[in-house]
């Protein structure tokens, strides 16, 4: 500590009365020092130095705070008092560093963190090495999708079951959340089969090819297990279909003229396909969906993707149980159609995604 004798005498005089910038100037003086030789001091020299450094902060300008978090945050022994001081500044450009990196951070820090500041706080805490299950959880409930995917991609996260569980939840309406989630090797068995039963099959796909090969046997034992409760419900093969479809997709070449196309040439396995990956809702739940005799459910499809009326009318027609379908009845239901508002039928597409349709139908 020797190094920093020749600092003790202007220190009291700086910190009483120093101005904004010799203050500055002080603290970096000593930050510097302290980086410089950080390995050699013991618990006694850095609480020194933290008493020192937390009381000069005070005032400094939001530069020299940065600069000094930058510099501090990668230190194992930093300061503990300036480093959760640092961490709690509302300006992510001082707490970002110490947030992302700090050794000094205690799980009970980062939570307080997580349930008061904003989303870019968040974000900067979910990409932490080894953050624990009470971090994470705040993050997931109250996260953004940035800081969701953070935490979903962090593989060194650890997550609890509730945590998991409201991950999937999330996963529903987001594919690329999905194939993260399904990713983890942690993810328990039972929420990995919800994962595959609420995706899409181009998700549940995805999912397979991004499998590790240890575990993809496991993974296509679970796709086969949806695959057999889902067929106590519907007679129909849409395996084809699917494939049919998600080649168009990846084409570029599947939108509401070739919906149109498979409904006016009777295609309906084609036509449900892709109704499933353009809504990306389940096949199964498209299926329920279009097999109803109510068209309510096919002017919400049509209205949420912003297809025009011919659209909803080609699909009406084009169903099994179509056949008879008066004129008096197309005019409901294009009267439905117009009084429908994009934003409700996306809101029942989103509840449709989660949910068995069969309930809300």
């Amino acid at each position: 500590m020797s190094a920093s004798a020749s600092l003790i005498p202007e220190l009291e005089d700086v910190i009483q009365h120093g101005s904004a910038e010799k203050r500055a100037k002080t603290l970096q003086r000593i930050a510097n020092l302290f980086v410089d030789s950080a390995p050699q001091f013991n618990e006694d020299h850095i609480g020194l130095f933290d008493d020192v450094l937390c009381r000069l902060v005070v005032e400094i300008e939001s530069k020299a705070l940065a600069e000094m978090s930058q510099s501090l945050a990668p230190i194992p022994n930093a300061p503990s008092e300036l480093m959760r001081k640092l961490a709690h500044d509302d300006d992510i450009i001082i707490a970002g560093p110490v947030l992302a990196q700090s050794a000094r951070l205690k799980d009970v820090d980062l939570v307080d963190i997580a349930k008061t500041k904003g989303q870019a706080h968040l974000f900067a805490i979910s990409g932490r090495d080894g953050i624990g299950e009470s971090v994470t959880d705040v993050l997931v409930r109250r996260g953004d999708p940035e800081v969701v995917h953070s935490v979903a991609g962090n593989q060194s996260a650890r997550l609890s079951d509730g945590g998991f569980s409201a991950l999937v939840q999330r996963s529903q309406t987001d594919g690329a959340l999905a194939e993260k989630v399904g990713a983890r090797p942690d993810i328990p068995p039972h929420l990995f089969r919800d994962l595959l039963v609420r995706a899409t099959a181009v998700v549940q796909q995805r999912l397979l090819a991004s499998a590790r090969p240890e575990t993809q046997t496991e993974v296509r034992r679970a796709l086969d297990k949806v695959t057999k409760d889902f067929g106590k419900e519907t007679t129909r093969d849409y395996s084809e279909a699917l494939r049919t479809v998600f080649e168009m997709q990846q084409a570029g070449k599947l939108g509401e003229p070739e919906l149109v196309e498979f409904a006016q040439d009777r295609k309906y396995e084609e036509m449900v396909a892709a109704i499933s990956l353009l809504s990306d809702v389940p096949v199964e739940a498209a299926d329920r969906l279009m097999g109803g005799d109510r068209p309510d459910p096919i002017l919400i499809l049509c209205k949420a993707k912003a297809y025009g009326w011919p659209t909803a009318r080609a699909i009406i027609m084009s169903r099994p149980s179509a056949k008879g379908t008066s004129s008096h009845s197309l005019d409901a239901a294009f009267a439905n159609f117009e009084k429908l508002s994009p934003a409700t039928a996306q809101r029942v597409v989103r509840f449709w995604q989660v949910r068995d349709p069969d309930a809300v139908a």
